[in-house]
């Protein structure tokens, strides 16, 4: 089908990189002129600059969010025989990093209004061998820091944040990353802040963990040729760690706006709760910095996801779903002994999730384009409908 109308991105960086593209360039000439590629002195300055952003001391910058996970929890003395609870609706990654470390994962189901993980039952999950919590602020929203540290207060839980959607999110006073011991940030290019490749950060307020941690990254090296853990090669380059310091102090805003634009989803959205459609609730307020802005489709609404999904594209708008399969049902992870139907809340969800284009600079008349678009198609799926039977009396 052709259409004359632009078509609507799902990720647009123009308003983010346009405006700072000297800078952008400043930044990568100045590495290149001091030729300081791995480990060299952008990183530093950003470790320093993202950790105090976050509201912690110490960041190490890594070669992606996943090792984040995986060494960091290493470096916070998880390994084998510790058990770790992360909720089952999240990106591979989350589970690929406990594995990683050595440490048994133990899934739990997610509140289906937020999508975040259910601590009542992450703590009906906890046994004599559970070491850690990892919560996911998944989309942008960060799980209750007051409930997480009671939690871990009560059954002296290590609190490992993912908070590979969540930079500079705020809930109950804290910034993402700041909750916990230690948490795990992602840059990939599409995230709040990305770079212009693959990159992560572990921060921490403990010195000695920090100190770990830059060995671990570095084949387990305190220094050169000294090699006291087993460790891996996986170093945020330079170069990338001097275009995230240049990105960094434009991150609020971009953030506020984004927040912006979820409230107008938000308001254009609310009439069609009618016809099933709801978005995933913020209990964060101003906090939540909407990595991505997420409906669920449920099976009240007249068409189905797939449907809405293709023809919202056939529109020209792009929309994605975030995750698909939860991870105890990946093909991956069946030694796990998991199995559909566990975790209800999250299983439902993977079908009704649908998330819509989101990102800094997305415009009122763009936001109003897909809310339109989603209505026409549910009221003309609506009215296209058999009429229901009366049941006899």
């Amino acid at each position: 089908m052709h259409h004359s109308t632009p078509t609507i991105p799902f990720v647009d960086f123009t308003f983010q990189h346009q405006p700072i593209q000297a800078k952008l360039d400043q930044a990568i000439q100045k590495v290149l002129q001091r030729g300081d590629y791995v480990l060299g002195q952008a990183l530093s300055e950003f470790e320093e600059a993202f950790a105090q952003a976050c509201g912690t001391v110490h960041g190490v910058g890594v070669a992606s969010g996943t090792d984040a996970i995986a060494l960091g929890l290493r470096a916070c003395g998880i390994g084998e025989g510790d058990e770790v609870i992360l909720p089952a609706n999240t990106f591979v990654a989350t589970l690929i990093g406990v594995l990683r470390s050595g440490a048994t994962p133990i899934f739990v189901d997610c509140d289906p209004q937020t999508a975040l993980i259910d601590l009542m039952a992450a703590e009906k999950a906890i046994t004599p061998r559970t070491r850690a919590i990892i919560p996911v602020h998944l989309y942008g929203q960060m799980v209750s820091p007051r409930k997480l540290l009671d939690l871990s207060g009560t059954y002296d839980l290590l609190i490992f944040e993912d908070a590979a959607q969540a930079h500079l999110a705020e809930r109950d006073g804290h910034r993402a990353g700041s909750i916990g011991l230690a948490a795990a940030f992602s840059f990939y290019p599409s995230k709040n802040l990305g770079a212009f490749g693959d990159g992560g950060m572990f921060v921490t307020q403990e010195a000695i963990i920090a100190q770990t941690m830059r060995s671990l990254r570095n084949y387990g090296a305190t220094r050169k040729y000294f090699h006291t853990d087993y460790g891996t090669n996986s170093r945020l380059d330079t170069i990338q760690a001097a275009v995230l310091q240049a990105k960094l102090p434009h991150l609020y805003d971009w953030n506020c706006d984004r927040n912006r634009a979820a409230q107008r989803y938000d308001a254009l959205l609310k009439p069609l709760a009618d016809f099933g459609i709801f978005p995933i609730e913020n209990h964060c307020g101003n906090g939540h910095v909407y990595h991505l802005y997420v409906i669920r489709v449920t099976e009240t609404c007249p068409i189905e996801r797939s449907s809405l999904q293709s023809e919202l594209a056939e529109l020209g708008i792009q929309t994605g779903i975030h995750y698909p399969i939860p991870c105890h049902l990946q093909p991956a992870f069946q030694h796990l002994g998991y199995r559909a139907g566990d975790f209800p809340h999250s299983e439902t969800l993977c079908q009704d999730i649908l998330s819509l284009p989101m990102f800094p600079g997305l415009t009122d008349s763009q936001i109003d384009r897909v809310v339109d678009a989603i209505q026409t198609l549910v009221e003309t799926a609506a009215n296209s409908m058999p009429p229901a039977v009366p049941a006899l009396s």
